[in-house]
């Protein structure tokens, strides 16, 4: 028998669980590794596919990326560090723009009103500044329009990626036109929610080729505060 642990993880009770060597009985030394809260129904596990990184994977929560407080509440593993280390590249080269927003939040239609409005509101109650179309595009204004004067206001794009944002992209909808967009100027950091990167991949390789976070490794709370402090400039 062999232990698991290197590549299930023993972070949840199941996992433990699951183990033919350690079993039940030795969960408790990995309390260290709480399971994250979620917000709505539980995120199946990714798994890696063919030639590519799953995301961001789980290990030790020691990491401190350079632009993280030392007091930050939230920690990193050393994958999610060199994850997000591009887009905060890219955020220190655009700069603060004035009259401009933080975040463009792309999302699906179908979460406009759910996860999408939770995501927003966190984001905002961390002081970072969200164009959300569900807000930010008034009634009876041209719809595709508001939203590409609302990309040229923002100085990066956060792509929060469900199954049904994955169903309206493989459709050609607008979140399909809004991520070639950001995907074109490399403005987009990736948040996935309720789907594994090899669902990702299967619909969106260049989308799923690219890490970031998922809810699957924190909370919908810490993401929002690892993208303020990602953002601050």
């Amino acid at each position: 028998m062999q232990c698991t642990a290197p590549s299930r993880g023993h972070r949840t009770s199941s996992g433990a669980a699951a183990c033919p060597v350690h079993g039940r009985s030795s969960y408790r030394s990995y309390t260290s590794y709480s399971s994250p809260a979620h917000s709505s129904s539980p995120t199946p596990s990714r798994s890696s596919g063919a030639g590519g990184s799953s995301g961001v994977g789980g290990g030790s929560r020691t990491a401190r990326p350079r632009w993280s407080p030392a007091n930050s509440p939230v920690s990193y593993t050393a994958e999610e560090v060199t994850a997000l280390d591009r887009y905060r590249s890219t955020v220190e080269a655009v700069g603060q723009r004035a009259e401009s927003y933080d975040l463009f939040l792309c999302h699906a239609w179908d979460d406009r009103r759910g996860t999408a409005t939770e995501l927003h509101n966190l984001l905002e109650a961390e002081d970072v500044s969200v164009w959300f179309s569900e807000r930010d595009i008034i009634l009876g204004q041209p719809f595709m329009r508001e939203i590409d004067k609302g990309l040229a206001k923002t100085r990066i794009g956060l792509v929060l990626i469900t199954a049904a944002f994955l169903r309206r992209i493989e459709s050609g909808g607008v979140s399909e036109k809004e991520l070639s967009e950001l995907l074109s100027r490399d403005l987009l950091i990736p948040v996935a929610h309720g789907v594994t990167y090899d669902e990702i991949r299967s619909v969106s390789p260049l989308l799923g080729s690219r890490n970031g976070l998922s809810t699957e490794e924190d909370s919908m709370e810490d993401i929002a505060k690892k993208i303020a402090e990602l953002i601050a400039v």
